[in-house]
């Protein structure tokens, strides 16, 4: 965990939020005062955070290591989907991240099957500070 968190530095949040009292806010905006690069994507804002938002995987122009999904975990197949579209494309997204209480098994071997680590059912934020914030 360690090694993702210093390594991977440029992580796109599916489902980021506009609303400060939601997770899929603070937990990118903790990430972002880190020294993260956070790319947000959610079709409904233009920026979130001074962040230029995405409506989906395919327009982001920057590399993405970690995609972040804040998203209900039914989606999170289809989400996937999207992303082993993209790495087939741009070669990019080392690991896809499920937030604390996603999971979902169909798509963690989806991913597997493509190459893309997993990780699901842990929070970003507790993770960064047991192992960075120590």
């Amino acid at each position: 965990m360690k090694e993702i968190l210093e390594e991977m530095n440029n992580i796109a949040v599916y489902g980021m939020s506009t609303n400060i009292a939601k997770a899929a806010h603070t937990v990118p905006g903790y990430m972002l005062k880190r020294g993260y690069n956070i790319i947000p994507i959610n079709p409904s804002a233009e920026t979130i955070m001074k962040q230029k938002v995405y409506s989906n995987l395919m327009d982001i122009p920057d590399e993405i290591d970690i995609l972040n999904i804040f998203r209900p975990e039914e989606e999170a197949l289809s989400i996937v989907q999207e992303a082993v579209e993209r790495k087939k494309a741009k070669g990019d997204i080392k690991l896809i991240w499920l937030q604390l209480g996603l999971r979902n098994a169909e798509a963690k071997q989806l991913a597997a099957e493509n190459g893309i680590d997993y990780i699901e059912d842990k929070c970003m934020y507790i993770e960064h500070k047991k192992v960075v914030d120590n």
